[in-house]
């Protein structure tokens, strides 16, 4: 009889202090998800306003024909440190710009209908020579109607299809009088590339070819032009790498202007 309250005393603290660990424990397990449910709250806002971020400069970059200068898109000079044929350096003078415009006549037929997709809202157009005005080079930017979905599916079919590379795919030069892209025609064409961008609502292009005219019977897309080995007229002249190093100066270009519009001349 002397040890049942000792016993009795003992029992209560242990009911006791199983309750309370419990209670903790499920304190600490509210507590954990608070935290938890924070910080995915945190990285959710966090997400949107990254995605914020890109519609914005998406929706920038779609603006871009009407709201900067011509000479930002298509800048007088371009220099083109290591573009050339064995890493050489290029520089590429701006001789014409064309009205901007429609796509109805910029693109071989088969390109016109797979650029459908993603609309037409307005074509700009310009065309260089290099520094010994031995070649010319028109380069394009078509800003379209498309949002960035449709601008990926798009990309992919480009990729997957390997549009960029068909013969019947081709963009069609600027060829403007009184310059020495005055016979720069359809005929005249030896190397191009199609760039879809996925970042911007805009198709990049360039096509290639000899300032004097001549006929070019077998045009190659920019990435065969470039390749090692290749013996063609238009790969040894570096028509392909005119047509692939100018166009990709652009693009930089035009993602440079969209991401920092406000801190561009006006």
């Amino acid at each position: 009889m002397t040890f049942a309250r000792p016993e009795v005393y003992r029992d209560t603290p242990r009911t006791f202090g199983r309750r309370g660990r419990v209670a903790a424990a499920a304190a600490c397990v509210v507590l954990g998800m608070g935290l938890i449910g924070g910080a995915v709250t945190g990285s959710w806002l966090v997400g949107d306003s990254a995605d914020a971020a890109e519609r914005s400069t998406y929706t920038t970059a779609g603006g871009l024909w009407h709201n900067v200068p011509v000479d930002q898109l298509f800048p007088p000079t371009v220099d083109g440190q290591g573009a050339g044929p064995g890493g050489a350096d290029r520089t590429w003078t701006r001789i014409a710009v064309a009205p901007d415009g429609g796509c109805a006549d910029a693109f071989d037929p088969l390109l016109l209908k797979a650029l459908a997709p993603v609309g037409c809202q307005r074509l700009l157009r310009a065309t260089y020579t290099d520094a010994t005005q031995s070649y010319v080079t028109t380069v394009g930017l078509l800003f379209t109607t498309a949002d960035a979905a449709a601008m990926r599916s798009l990309d992919t079919r480009f990729t997957k299809e390997k549009l960029a590379e068909r013969t019947d795919l081709m963009p069609r030069p600027y060829a403007a009088k009184g310059t020495v892209a005055a016979a720069f025609g359809d005929k005249q064409r030896a190397a191009w590339t199609v760039s879809v961008l996925t970042d911007a609502p805009v198709v990049v292009y360039a096509v290639s070819g000899w300032a004097d005219g001549r006929v070019v019977d077998t045009p190659q897309p920019a990435p065969v032009a470039t390749a090692a080995g290749a013996t063609t007229a238009p790969a040894q002249a570096g028509l392909g790498n005119e047509a692939q190093g100018l166009a990709d100066r652009i693009e930089r270009g035009l993602r440079k202007t969209a991401v920092t519009p406000s801190e561009q001349p006006s």
